[in-house]
């Protein structure tokens, strides 16, 4: 230690004789070096004495958004009237001679967003104004603005707005989120439970979480986020807006400090692309790919299980055209690292249209090169045409494949996939967690499902493992949220 050392330091800078000059030089080391260890301390910790100053400079940017939809009014509501009954003929007829009693109504939703450019582009999700008739964004000293929508990306749940305005506005920056760590203090701002503005403060908990979708990568935080945070920024410590709030996990539908927030880099070149085309123009290789297993490792004398194996090579697609092959393994993309299949979809998705960029992948054993010139991805790239299947039982869950006919039969969006809930037995655990008929599973155990096998899997991939309990994430009108459901 270095109070041990300060007899050593000071012998040699004052002479033995001078015992006093001695003795200050070893308090004057002490101080020295309790500042020193004080410094460091304080710089590790980097906690802020104060968040004041940063709000002030940031808020003006954040807003809160209203969408309105305007639904049919009937006088008489679904299920209070027996079907098959005199009484339904009798209510129809009185509805038919009445027609202008069937007024429609509003129905409000409440989110947030931010501003990102001083002549009116505002960042939100697309789950907060999906099926809006009309879009007010309210700015924290109540002026409002109407907002029409540029377009959306829903593999990411973002949207882009646009504000007619005549004078430049307060706007946020996006940062590059790559650079956060975990355990970075960060905050969130937003319109919790339709609160008004509102700003919590807390750590960044994990990093390049996978939810649901192809290209997640989304940032885990303990800051609290609510409902109505849907669409807010999260930002650094220095002011920029590392990620987009979108989920929480929680078991009543309030914050219990596990929210996440899709990172900065996914959303800004999509919010770029919006700007531009209306549109995302996203790179597309044209295979379908999955992990190498350790199992698929070994059988294939790999020295480990990195890369991404092509399971399928479309035809038309740019991967067959520049010669890749079913049962490559991709290992470089573009002159990264390809370390598994999540990875390298979101490689990809980064990828401009129409670019050429180097695929190395294994094959027998020994390293090819490829030069791929990049497509665009199809609308209905990652849609599967599955069997239609009857409903069927699990963990007190009626569910069946969502196909083309049961899309169109339940009014369900041409690009929903997963397991629909038919009906939710009531002395589950599934019905005392808030499941109902018209939910939507699409993720099982940390991992996409799209068909009841796959549910199957992984209900007992978690008893196999000796868990209780399994993961959901359960989509309800476009809201995500996750369940943990008992295993019986």
């Amino acid at each position: 230690m270095y109070h041990q050392r300060l007899p050593k330091i000071a012998s040699k800078i004052a002479p033995k004789s001078d015992m006093a000059a001695r003795k200050m030089l070893q308090l004057a080391f002490l101080a020295l070096a309790i500042l020193i260890f004080h410094s460091f301390a304080s710089a590790a910790r980097s906690a802020p004495d104060s968040l004041a100053g940063l709000v002030e400079r940031i808020s003006p940017a954040v807003v809160n958004i209203t969408t309105m939809t305007k639904v049919a009014k009937s006088l008489v509501p679904k299920g209070v009237v027996p079907e098959g009954s005199p009484f339904e003929d009798l209510f129809r007829d009185f509805n038919d001679q009445n027609p202008g009693r069937r007024s429609p109504r509003n129905t409000s939703a409440l989110g947030s967003g931010f501003v990102v450019s001083e002549d009116g582009f505002v960042v939100t999700n697309n789950h907060v104004i999906e099926g809006a008739d009309e879009i007010m964004v309210e700015f924290p000293n109540g002026t409002e603005h109407a907002a029409t929508v540029i377009g959306v990306d829903k593999n990411i749940d973002i949207a882009l707005l646009k504000l007619d305005v005549n004078d430049p506005l307060d706007f946020v920056s996006f940062g590059n989120s790559d650079t956060a760590r975990v355990g970075d203090w960060v905050m969130a701002i937003g319109n919790p439970l339709g609160q008004g503005f509102s700003v919590s403060a807390g750590i960044i908990s994990a990093r390049n979480r996978e939810l649901s979708g192809s290209y997640d990568d989304y940032i885990q935080t303990d800051a609290a986020i609510n409902r109505g945070n849907s669409g807010g920024p999260l930002f650094n410590m220095d002011g920029h807006v590392i990620g987009v709030n979108t989920a929480i996990l929680s078991p009543n539908g309030g914050s219990i400090g596990i929210g996440f927030s899709m990172s900065a880099n996914v959303v800004s070149p999509v919010v770029e692309q919006l700007r531009q085309f209306g549109e995302v123009r996203r790179g597309w290789l044209g295979v379908s790919i999955g992990p190498v297993t350790e199992e698929i490792a070994r059988t294939l004398d790999l020295e480990d299980s990195s890369g991404a194996i092509i399971s399928e090579v479309f035809d038309g697609g740019p991967a067959l055209k520049a010669g890749l092959e079913t049962r490559d393994i991709i290992a470089l993309f573009n002159g990264e690292t390809v370390e598994n299949a999540g990875e390298l979809v979101r490689m990809v998705g980064r990828a401009a249209v129409g670019e050429t960029v180097k695929v190395v992948v294994l094959r027998n054993g020994k390293r090819q090169t490829f030069d791929v010139v990049l497509g665009q991805r199809p609308v209905n790239a990652n849609q599967v045409n599955s069997k239609p299947v009857q409903p069927e039982g699990i963990l007190g869950l009626a569910l069946a494949e969502i196909d083309d006919a049961l899309r169109e039969e339940k009014s369900l969006s041409q690009d929903a996939s997963g397991l629909y809930v038919l009906e939710v037995n009531e002395a589950s655990d599934a019905f005392e967690k808030d499941l109902r008929p018209g939910d939507i599973i699409t993720d099982a155990g940390q991992t996409n499902i799209a068909t009841l096998e796959d549910f199957k899997v992984q209900v007992e991939a978690a008893k196999e493992g000796g868990r209780g309990s399994i993961l959901l994430l359960i989509r309800r009108d476009g809201e995500p949220r996750f369940v943990v459901l008992e295993i019986e």
